[in-house]
Protein backbone atom coordinates (compact mmCIF):
# COMPACT_ATOMS: atom_id res chain seq x y z
CA UNK A 1 0.00 0.00 0.00
CA UNK A 2 2.46 2.20 1.08
CA UNK A 3 4.64 1.94 -2.45
CA UNK A 4 0.98 2.54 -4.31
CA UNK A 5 1.20 5.49 -2.36
CA UNK A 6 4.32 6.63 -3.42
CA UNK A 7 3.84 5.90 -6.62
CA UNK A 8 0.51 7.76 -7.34
CA UNK A 9 2.73 11.32 -5.87
CA UNK A 10 5.54 10.98 -7.85
CA UNK A 11 3.70 12.77 -10.81
CA UNK A 12 2.72 15.82 -8.66
CA UNK A 13 6.00 15.93 -7.22
CA UNK A 14 8.35 15.74 -10.02
CA UNK A 15 7.19 18.87 -11.71
CA UNK A 16 6.73 21.14 -8.70
CA UNK A 17 10.36 20.27 -7.95
CA UNK A 18 11.33 21.47 -11.11
CA UNK A 19 9.69 24.67 -11.41
CA UNK A 20 11.04 25.24 -7.83
CA UNK A 21 14.29 24.81 -9.46
CA UNK A 22 14.01 26.45 -12.67
CA UNK A 23 11.95 29.55 -11.56
CA UNK A 24 14.69 31.40 -9.38
CA UNK A 25 17.01 31.14 -12.28
CA UNK A 26 14.56 33.10 -14.68
CA UNK A 27 14.17 35.76 -12.60
CA UNK A 28 17.53 36.68 -11.39
CA UNK A 29 18.66 40.11 -12.32
CA UNK A 30 20.89 39.59 -16.33
CA UNK A 31 24.47 39.86 -16.52
CA UNK A 32 27.14 41.19 -19.26
CA UNK A 33 25.90 43.57 -21.67
CA UNK A 34 22.62 42.86 -20.67
CA UNK A 35 22.99 43.93 -17.51
CA UNK A 36 23.54 47.50 -18.48
CA UNK A 37 21.26 48.03 -21.27
CA UNK A 38 18.53 50.02 -20.75
CA UNK A 39 17.95 53.91 -19.64
CA UNK A 40 18.94 54.73 -16.33
CA UNK A 41 18.98 57.50 -13.93
CA UNK A 42 20.53 58.49 -10.94
CA UNK A 43 19.78 61.29 -7.63
CA UNK A 44 21.31 64.04 -9.64
CA UNK A 45 19.09 63.91 -12.83
CA UNK A 46 21.83 62.42 -14.80
CA UNK A 47 20.27 59.87 -18.07
CA UNK A 48 22.23 57.66 -19.19
CA UNK A 49 21.61 55.61 -22.32
CA UNK A 50 23.35 52.21 -22.71
CA UNK A 51 22.51 50.11 -25.83
CA UNK A 52 23.72 46.17 -26.18
CA UNK A 53 25.34 47.41 -28.98
CA UNK A 54 28.28 48.56 -26.52
CA UNK A 55 27.31 52.26 -26.69
CA UNK A 56 26.14 54.98 -24.70
CA UNK A 57 25.11 58.52 -24.40
CA UNK A 58 24.57 60.71 -21.23
CA UNK A 59 22.58 63.50 -20.83
CA UNK A 60 24.36 65.64 -17.50
CA UNK A 61 22.46 69.02 -17.92
CA UNK A 62 18.80 67.48 -18.45
CA UNK A 63 17.43 68.90 -21.15
CA UNK A 64 16.61 65.78 -22.58
CA UNK A 65 19.82 65.72 -25.32
CA UNK A 66 22.73 63.93 -25.04
CA UNK A 67 26.30 65.55 -23.60
CA UNK A 68 28.66 62.64 -23.97
CA UNK A 69 28.66 59.67 -26.02
CA UNK A 70 31.10 56.74 -25.63
CA UNK A 71 31.32 52.72 -26.20
CA UNK A 72 32.19 50.22 -23.17
CA UNK A 73 32.98 46.80 -23.37
CA UNK A 74 32.16 44.28 -20.69
CA UNK A 75 34.64 41.05 -19.49
CA UNK A 76 32.32 39.36 -15.95
CA UNK A 77 31.32 41.81 -13.43
CA UNK A 78 33.74 44.59 -14.83
CA UNK A 79 33.19 47.38 -17.36
CA UNK A 80 35.28 49.96 -19.30
CA UNK A 81 33.79 53.06 -20.02
CA UNK A 82 35.91 55.35 -22.73
CA UNK A 83 34.36 58.66 -24.15
CA UNK A 84 34.02 59.03 -28.02
CA UNK A 85 32.78 62.22 -28.13
CA UNK A 86 30.96 65.23 -26.56
CA UNK A 87 31.64 67.67 -23.73
CA UNK A 88 34.45 66.65 -20.82
CA UNK A 89 37.54 68.19 -19.35
CA UNK A 90 40.94 66.83 -20.38
CA UNK A 91 41.03 63.89 -17.18
CA UNK A 92 37.98 62.25 -19.02
CA UNK A 93 39.34 61.69 -22.64
CA UNK A 94 40.60 58.27 -20.96
CA UNK A 95 39.17 54.68 -19.89
CA UNK A 96 36.88 54.33 -16.37
CA UNK A 97 36.75 51.07 -15.53
CA UNK A 98 33.97 49.98 -12.73
CA UNK A 99 32.99 46.73 -11.56
CA UNK A 100 29.19 46.26 -11.86
CA UNK A 101 25.91 44.68 -9.92
CA UNK A 102 22.48 44.94 -9.95
CA UNK A 103 21.25 45.42 -6.48
CA UNK A 104 17.54 44.35 -8.17
CA UNK A 105 15.93 44.36 -11.31
CA UNK A 106 15.41 47.84 -11.63
CA UNK A 107 18.81 49.74 -9.62
CA UNK A 108 22.43 49.37 -11.05
CA UNK A 109 25.50 49.84 -9.16
CA UNK A 110 29.37 50.95 -9.64
CA UNK A 111 32.02 50.06 -7.64
CA UNK A 112 35.42 52.69 -8.55
CA UNK A 113 38.35 50.00 -10.19
CA UNK A 114 40.22 53.11 -11.86
CA UNK A 115 38.98 56.55 -13.20
CA UNK A 116 41.30 59.61 -13.51
CA UNK A 117 37.85 61.32 -14.42
CA UNK A 118 36.48 63.18 -11.26
CA UNK A 119 33.27 64.38 -13.09
CA UNK A 120 32.22 60.50 -14.44
CA UNK A 121 33.59 59.37 -11.00
CA UNK A 122 31.22 61.52 -9.40
CA UNK A 123 27.97 60.54 -10.94
CA UNK A 124 29.25 56.61 -11.36
CA UNK A 125 29.24 56.12 -7.83
CA UNK A 126 25.77 56.75 -7.31
CA UNK A 127 22.78 54.66 -7.79
CA UNK A 128 21.18 54.24 -11.26
CA UNK A 129 17.49 53.78 -11.49
CA UNK A 130 16.00 52.19 -14.84
CA UNK A 131 13.87 54.90 -16.03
Amino acid sequence: MDNMKMRSSFPTILPCALIAFICPCATSPKSGSAALAGRWTNSVGTVWTIRADGTFNVDTNHDGKPDIWGAYTVAGDTVTMRRTAGKTSKDCRGTGVYKFSRANENTLIFTLVNDACKDRKKDMLLAWHQK
